[in-house]
């Protein structure tokens, strides 16, 4: 499976009951805006988002409005001048659509993640960029996933990501950090096991001790307070490094479900009133790992 099926698959095994099933479900169109994307938090539609919005649907088991997304998407035609995080998520919500790309239009998308390419091996967020990013390693990897292709030059990148290493088992998400990040950590790790590199076992224990006595997790070492996306790429990265989450399934679950509102969607952590499809998917990923049988 590549990354986007790893993800989903994960997810579409969060276990709900009928009335927290029914009330997402209600989050989830909520955010759907009229041009046919999903709603970021100011209620704007935006690519980002919209990606959350469909694996949210997809792992619910729930149709995708392919029509008016097909709509909103066509839109940005080949990607020009996005970023890398939007050009994947424009990527990925193609994956969605039942129709494949015109030949064109995917030999442009991967000419535009050319342009952020670096000269360290990685991938920048931005194009001209000196330096590249775990993130942008990752955000490229899954482009061409989606695209059906294989990475360009996989060896630079591994050696690239060799150099993001801080502290005992941790990655930074850019070179010359000392501490280590967690989603900059999931991210290498991911990449990795994905290039036929698996991560040794000292990332797993670098993951496990940044879980807080909340059951969560945190970004770093020196941040005290958990928060969704950390806690679910940690655990992610965890269940596919073959981690047992026996321990975890308690008090992480009971952190993930502590986020939850009364509108039906998730929100980042605690003291955020404002949840939204990305958190909302981050949860279902977390859920649906704790609730597998093995690790």
């Amino acid at each position: 499976m590549n990354i986007r099926e790893e993800m989903l698959a994960a997810a579409r095994r969060a276990a709900l009951s009928a009335d927290r099933r029914r009330r997402l479900e209600a989050f989830i169109r909520s955010q759907v805006s009229p041009g046919g994307g999903f709603a970021d938090r100011s209620g704007r539609a935006d690519l980002y988002y919209t990606v959350f919005g469909i694996a949210s649907l997809s792992a619910l088991g729930l149709e995708v409005p392919r029509r008016p997304l097909r709509n909103y998407l066509e839109g940005f035609g080949d990607g020009a001048g996005l970023d890398l995080v939007h050009l994947a998520c424009l990527v990925r919500c193609w994956s969605a659509c039942p129709d494949p790309l015109p030949a064109g239009r995917r030999r442009r998308l991967l000419e535009s993640l050319a342009e952020h390419r670096t000269s360290d091996g990685g991938y920048a967020l931005r194009p001209g960029a000196e330096a590249g990013t775990a993130y942008g390693c990752f955000l490229a990897l899954g482009i061409c996933q989606d695209l059906h292709v294989e990475l360009p030059r996989p060896g630079d990148v591994l050696a690239f990501l060799e150099t993001l290493r801080a502290g005992a088992g941790g990655y930074g998400n850019s070179a010359g950090l000392s501490l280590g990040q967690v989603p900059a950590t999931a991210a290498a790790a991911t990449v990795r096991r994905h290039l036929d590199s698996p991560p040794e076992p000292t990332v797993a224990e670098w993951l496990l001790a940044q879980r807080r006595q909340d059951g969560g997790f945190a970004a770093a070492p020196i941040v005290p307070r958990s928060d969704l996306l950390s806690t679910a790429t940690a655990v992610h990265t965890l269940a596919h490094m073959g981690v047992p989450l026996d321990e975890l399934r308690g008090d992480t679950r009971a952190f993930v479900e502590g986020l939850w509102c009364d509108s039906g969607g998730f929100r980042s952590q605690v003291g955020d009133e404002s949840p939204d499809c990305e958190y909302t998917f981050y949860a279902l990923l977390t859920l649906g790992h704790l609730n597998a049988r093995t690790g």
